[in-house]
């Protein structure tokens, strides 16, 4: 790891209540990376960014090694299921894809996990069955918060309260959590991950500062909050989650 994951865990904690500055460099708010030979290649990231083309936003990261050739090993049942992910942490409020505002960081994640479906809207696979495509690579926003119970200074997604009726978005796929199941375009190409977001679906936002991470989550083993753990920090663009990255 570049950076350990109580580090990270404090500096997203700030980030929740104080404003990001941005960084400005000869890429107009993109996000250069170094190399390191200590993290897996398909995870290792060379440069961050996001640009507006057209009528949607480009969230992208590129890596040393071929983007999305690695999954998690299969285990056969939800608990203790893994989770392989490139997330992108905004700035954003999470009510601009219609949660609850000011419940953390909302983060673009491309995830993919071979033991359970989040997707329930979306068949990747094109066999008729919605149920069967965790092992296919797809999009979501989650809002992650610090939860010392998945360690410490460690983060999960945000779990939904028992007895709580908080907004969520309407493609929420009906789990105990902040996430979203959006169904973005994408592709993993080479060594780039890219995501197509459409503007209107944030509302048209001006710009917004963002980081690039690439990261392991796990379900919790006895299948209750905290239910989904970030449980190991390959790789942060920054290299200390202060969000320098800028929209164009």
């Amino acid at each position: 790891m570049k950076t350990s994951q109580l580090f990270i865990a404090a500096t997203l904690s700030t980030v929740l209540l104080t404003t990001t500055t941005y960084a400005h460099n000869k890429h107009s708010g993109h996000i250069q990376a170094p190399i390191s030979s200590a993290i897996a290649t398909e995870f290792d990231i060379v440069h961050a960014k996001v640009i507006t083309q057209g009528s949607h936003l480009i969230f992208q990261q590129a890596v040393t090694g071929k983007v999305g050739n690695k999954q998690p090993e299969k285990k056969g049942q939800l608990a203790g299921a893994e989770v392989y992910s490139y997330v992108w942490p905004t700035s954003l409020n999470s009510s601009a894809v219609g949660f609850e505002a000011d419940q953390g960081i909302l983060s673009l994640a491309l995830t993919v996990h071979p033991d359970f479906d989040d997707t329930p809207l979306y068949d990747e696979d094109g066999d008729g069955n919605k149920t069967n495509d965790g092992d296919k690579w797809h999009s979501h926003w989650v809002v992650l918060v610090p939860d010392n119970a998945c360690g410490e200074g460690a983060l999960k997604v945000k779990d939904i309260a028992q007895g709580s009726s908080p907004k969520l978005p309407l493609t929420w796929p009906n789990l105990p959590i902040f996430i979203d199941s959006p169904g973005f375009d994408f592709s993993l190409a080479k060594s780039e991950v890219l995501v197509r977001v459409p503007l209107s679906s944030l509302g048209f936002p001006e710009s917004f500062s963002f980081d690039g991470v690439t990261a392991g989550l796990k379900i919790n083993q006895q299948v209750h909050a905290p239910l989904l753990c970030v449980s190991d920090v390959f790789d942060v663009a920054s290299g200390d989650l202060s969000l320098p990255g800028k929209s164009q």
